[in-house]
């Protein structure tokens, strides 16, 4: 799996390449490296929310008095984790888009 997954990042700027100039290869690794990070990002942001949702329906099941509050501080959470999310999109799409490196 690794080595495919490697194969596939070197290989990936040849094929969004047309010419071999510098230019059109950091394009290209930008793409590549914006769907990776977007690819991550969403993974980890996926993760953290089942955690958080899990924490907060264990925490309701013990003590069903605490469910508004941990529910409220379960959404704040819950923000949080979607905002580092959007962070990654917006330097992504930096990246695409506004290329600090052209």
């Amino acid at each position: 799996m690794k080595k495919f997954f490697l194969l596939f990042l070197a290989l990936g700027a040849v094929a969004f390449a047309g010419e071999a100039d510098g230019e059109s290869m950091i394009k290209a690794y930008s793409v590549v490296a914006a769907g990776v990070g977007l690819g991550l990002a969403a993974l980890g942001g996926a993760v953290g929310m089942g955690h958080t949702a899990a924490a907060t329906i264990a925490g309701t099941a013990r003590n069903p008095g605490l469910g508004a509050k941990l529910m409220t501080t379960m959404f704040i959470a819950l923000a949080m984790i979607e905002a580092q999310v959007i962070y990654t999109l917006v330097i992504a799409l930096i990246a695409l888009y506004a290329n600090p490196f052209l």
